[in-house]
């Protein structure tokens, strides 16, 4: 880790522990250096870890840092036009401020990013949709209409967040691992991705997937089912194609008047005929 990074964790924990009566400029400069790495995607909420046995790891010390700055900053008016769309934050955390040098598409309409995030080069945004602070979104990544990517979830590059889909974050506690979407994948429409889960490669969400640590995955290829356990994030195989589905309820009354459980389903990995299909988006970016 750079020197400068082992620094700001030291000073990033050190003001979390020991809260002053009040800040002062140092305090603020120190979490202005905090704020410009995680723009630059130099600190990262979770990062990639081959040591895992899902590949990745939390720094706890980020969220931190993160909670830090909810914690210093004062109410004040971030109104474009107070009169006709009133707006009012925490100072620490205003709109992110992007350049059209930078290769992020934002189409008009109502999108918003907040500061603190790194978003990629070609990430297109399409309105409205919103990125909370926190954020790692890779390179070439399209983020559809009324989708929302939570504070801390780390999407990786070439992926497609489509419509009213919605990546939940996990802020707190800050030791929980955030949702991870890794590259190349595909989220449908209308899904959900909550609670930490991980997402591998190349991985297809079809249209209204949930995917919660409470609901367990059934893979009808590999005969297996994956659940999320109080030591481990659910994690959805690279490749895999899930498409919502459910499940009977075996014993009381449910069985008795023939109920069932939504439950995500794994029916297939990706191959040629699916690559091809998720081609055509190509020409939307």
């Amino acid at each position: 880790m750079p020197v400068e990074i082992v620094a700001l964790e030291r000073d990033v924990d050190a003001l979390f522990e020991n809260k002053p009566a009040s800040y002062d400029e140092s305090h603020f400069r120190m979490f202005a250096r905090f704020k410009e790495a995680l723009n630059e995607g130099r600190v990262r909420a979770a990062e990639p870890d081959a040591a895992s046995p899902w590949g990745w790891r939390v720094n706890a010390w980020v969220k931190r840092g993160i909670l830090l700055g909810f914690r210093m900053g004062a109410m004040v008016d971030m109104s474009v036009d107070a009169a006709k769309q009133p707006y009012f934050d925490k100072a620490t955390y205003p709109v992110k401020q992007l350049r059209a040098e930078g290769g992020v598409r934002i189409v008009p309409g109502g999108s918003s990013i907040r500061d603190g995030c790194r978003i990629g080069k070609g990430v297109t945004c399409m309105p409205p949709m919103y990125i909370n602070v926190g954020t790692w979104v890779g390179d070439g990544t399209m983020v559809d209409s009324h989708a929302l990517i939570g504070s801390c979830a780390q999407v990786g590059n070439n992926c497609h967040i489509s419509a009213a889909a919605q990546i939940g974050g996990v802020l707190e506690p800050v030791g929980a691992l955030p949702v991870i979407i890794e590259d190349d994948v595909l989220v449908g429409g209308n899904c959900g991705v909550y609670e930490g889960a991980v997402v591998k490669s190349r991985a297809v969400l079809g249209a209204g997937v949930i995917l919660t640590a409470s609901t367990p995955v059934y893979d009808i290829v590999r005969r297996a089912v994956y659940e999320a356990t109080p030591e481990a994030p659910l994690v959805i195989p690279s490749g895999a194609v899930v498409v919502p589905g459910s499940r009977a309820i075996q014993h009381g009354p449910g069985r008795e008047w023939g109920l069932s459980l939504a439950t995500p389903v794994i029916v297939k990995y990706r191959d040629a005929k699916t690559d091809e299909r998720l081609r055509l988006e190509d020409v939307l970016r």
